[in-house]
């Protein structure tokens, strides 16, 4: 078996749910995951809670992780997802979150509607992240949004792909997410983007953030894997997504069967399935009180 990074993905699941969670419950929830294995989780935002409700408390639940885990437990990776330098500070500040997330987006609608950045703007904050990681001994990752195809008629293309790669390179970024944003990419463009742009990215670990609709998760995981990807972001029982892709069924790779695609395969991400059963039911619970939506079939 082939080991793969799997980050898990609450902060993705949450952040858009109409009622807010309890910040207790947040952090029971993350402990959780600790305790069944994952080692890496994109975990909390700071963004303003004026855009982003659910993630207005995420310096409390950090606060409150780090004081539950019981001794002896390595602490995880945590990813903390900023837009601006004001969310940087903030993130910088938080003990436990050892790694900055940005979301950079290469469709100038969707920058622009998500973070009021010119295309140069957004560049220039991407370098000082950096820069600011760099010297705080925190890491980074830079999420290229909208890598499969924009639903906006925008230009899209390899080309477009490449070139950010190449640029991110030359700044030194050394963690790259390429991420579906809307979910509209098929098993076989994923396989195939990927394919194409991994060799520019020497030195760089190059990962996925699908959204898809169910019948084609696991093909898009099976075609990532087979191009070479060893690094998987999903979520426990599909819950979130992007809510611009104007599809109900859209929504996160359940890591339910990340997990099952992967061992089809030969990959190995070092979860075991037997001991997710109780943040499994957690996040069923807040599916249903907190999300106001069915369960999976």
């Amino acid at each position: 078996m082939e080991p793969v990074k799997l980050i898990e993905c609450p902060r993705d699941a949450w952040q858009g749910l109409p009622e807010f969670i309890p910040t207790e419950y947040k952090a029971e929830y993350l402990k959780e995951l600790v305790l069944a294995g994952f080692k890496h989780i994109d975990a909390v935002s700071f963004v303003s809670p004026k855009h982003v409700k659910q993630m207005a408390d995420s310096e409390e639940v950090m606060k409150r992780l780090n004081a539950s885990l019981p001794a002896g437990v390595p602490p995880p990776e945590i990813i903390g997802i900023v837009v601006n330098e004001k969310g940087l500070e903030r993130a910088l500040a938080t003990p436990g979150v050892t790694t900055i997330g940005y979301p950079y987006s290469i469709s100038a609608y969707f920058r622009r509607a998500n973070a009021n950045m010119s295309r140069s703007e957004s560049r220039a904050l991407v370098e000082k992240l950096k820069k600011e990681t760099a010297a705080a001994g925190r890491d980074l990752v830079i999420y290229i949004s909208m890598a499969f195809g924009n639903p906006y008629d925008e230009p899209w293309g390899p080309e477009i792909v490449e070139e950010t790669l190449e640029w991110l390179k030359d700044i030194r970024v050394r963690t790259v997410s390429l991420a579906d944003t809307a979910g509209n990419a098929s098993p076989e463009l994923v396989g195939t983007l990927y394919n194409q742009v991994k060799n520019h990215v020497a030195g760089i670990e190059l990962g996925v953030h699908l959204h898809s609709r169910p019948e084609t998760k696991e093909a898009k995981v099976l075609a990532a894997y087979a191009a070479g990807c060893r690094r998987f972001d999903s979520a426990l029982t599909g819950l979130g997504g992007c809510p611009f892709a104007g599809d109900e069924l859209v929504g996160n790779l359940a890591t339910e069967s990340v997990l099952a695609a992967l061992r089809t395969a030969g990959g190995d991400p070092g979860v075991r399935a037997e001991r997710l059963a109780r943040v499994i039911q957690m996040s069923d619970e807040i599916r249903r009180k907190y999300a106001h939506a069915p369960l999976p079939n």
